[in-house]
């Protein structure tokens, strides 16, 4: 099955650390989640850049934390996820939370909307939240401080 989990930088020099338990982490969350892993891009941006995504494709004019565009084929999840560093380090401070741990709800968010989940109405949020929690709770140790 092949399978790959890549991070890219879009003006802004965050460094991922421990990709290769991150991308493990993903893995294993994706096949809990009775789907494939397939080719799924992290891209690390600005607000600004993420702004404009949301524009351009979206048609909303407002920040936002993460876009997750879907490439799934079938049970096989791919697709690009867009996260703002910058409102991931404003939510982790809102939320009196830790910066890495904020940006790994953020990973696994998109990554669970690649695997169908949906976060517009209350019901759908609340499962969606229910997700995040289950697999943050299964982090290498490693991955949580």
């Amino acid at each position: 099955m092949k399978y790959s989990v890549n991070f890219f930088n879009e003006d802004v020099t965050y460094r991922i650390r421990h990709k290769r338990l991150l991308k493990d982490w993903i893995r294993k969350s994706i096949l809990k989640e009775n789907k494939n892993p397939g080719d799924i891009n992290i891209i690390l941006c600005t607000d600004e850049y993420l702004l404009n995504l949301n524009q351009k494709y979206l048609q909303h004019n407002d920040f936002t934390d993460v876009i997750t565009f879907d490439n799934s084929e079938n049970e096989t999840i791919s697709g690009d996820i867009f996260i703002s560093i910058e409102r991931v380090s404003e939510n982790a401070q809102k939320f009196s939370k830790n910066s890495k741990e904020e940006l790994h709800r953020v990973i696994i968010h998109g990554v669970l909307h690649l695997c169908g989940y949906k976060d517009k109405i209350k019901k759908d949020f609340e499962e969606m939240r229910a997700a995040e929690n289950f697999h943050l709770a299964r982090r290498p140790e490693d991955l949580m401080y």
